[in-house]
């Protein structure tokens, strides 16, 4: 009886050893280590991606940002286009083979060296016009495009300008809300910490409050602004927009141009995209 329980212990112990180093068993093991080792190893290169320098940032070839105000029939103006002029600049950039971006795809291009879609554009609007929710957005979203929306907080919810409900809907939407003052007052202007407060950091609170996420990007109120301002801005903002401004080497990320858009043709509108950022 001894010896038989011996020799059904020895063949269970040869059955462990066996089980222990089956080829399939190995194979299983090690793809789980090289996984593991693969998400350490991606943690550690995000953990250590590499940052551009100010002088990398501001040598990396610009990508065209356009800048539209009114939407709207009436006279001819430098910050009013037509609808159906929208209308058509939208269709061309579309049949062109452009492709909208957001400013977290242009941030990380110009920190990170992240690619963009071929032949990129960012459409940008000032001003919280109502015809902006209205007008703009539905038609950029037929061909899939999103917008920059930036917001005045002064003008929530009054006459002619977007209400809180459609500034959440953007966002919602997948367009990208932005900041642009408490009620456009030049950031040359803002010369106490009460004027940060009243302009910038309680307006952004707000719209924060609106859109539920973080507010990242700003435009200047006229375009305008000056090294101490965007220098002050780096502390609130990944990215700012100027408008036709030469920007500051120094702080290129808050002093990206972008151009206006008039009321023009779609052929005319290349043409100043090229003129303006060489694409």
């Amino acid at each position: 009886m001894r010896r038989k329980q011996m020799l059904i212990s020895a063949f269970l112990l040869g059955l462990a050893v066996i089980s222990c180093n089956h080829p399939k068993q190995r194979q299983q093991s090690g793809n789980s280590g090289t996984a593991t080792i693969s998400v350490e190893a991606k943690d550690s290169v995000v953990a250590k991606q590499a940052v551009n320098t100010t002088a990398m940032v501001y040598a990396k070839p610009e990508v065209p940002v356009l800048c539209y105000h009114r939407i709207s029939d009436g006279p001819k103006s430098e910050y009013r286009v037509s609808s159906a002029t929208f209308t058509s600049h939208m269709k061309l950039l579309a049949d062109s083979g452009y492709h909208s971006i957001q400013p977290d795809q242009l941030y990380d291009y110009l920190v990170y060296n992240k690619s963009l879609p071929e032949k990129p554009v960012m459409i940008t609007f000032d001003d919280s016009r109502a015809e902006h929710a209205d007008i703009a957005a539905p038609e950029m979203e037929k061909y899939g495009f999103r917008g920059v929306f930036f917001i005045m907080t002064i003008t929530c919810n009054k006459k002619n300008y977007m209400t809180t409900d459609q500034i959440a809907q953007l966002a919602k939407a997948g367009h990208t809300v932005g900041l642009h003052s408490w009620d456009h007052t030049m950031v040359i202007k803002y010369k106490e910490e009460a004027d940060w407060q009243k302009q910038v950091a309680a307006p952004k609170q707000k719209l924060e409050g609106i859109i539920g996420r973080p507010v990242e990007y700003w435009a200047y109120p006229n375009g305008v602004y000056d090294h101490k301002g965007a220098e002050e801005l780096n502390k609130y903002f990944k990215l700012s927009f100027t408008l036709y401004s030469k920007r500051d080497s120094l702080v290129p990320l808050q002093t990206v141009r972008r151009m206006i858009v008039p009321e023009c043709t779609s052929q005319a509108l290349l043409k100043s995209m090229h003129r303006t950022f060489g694409k």
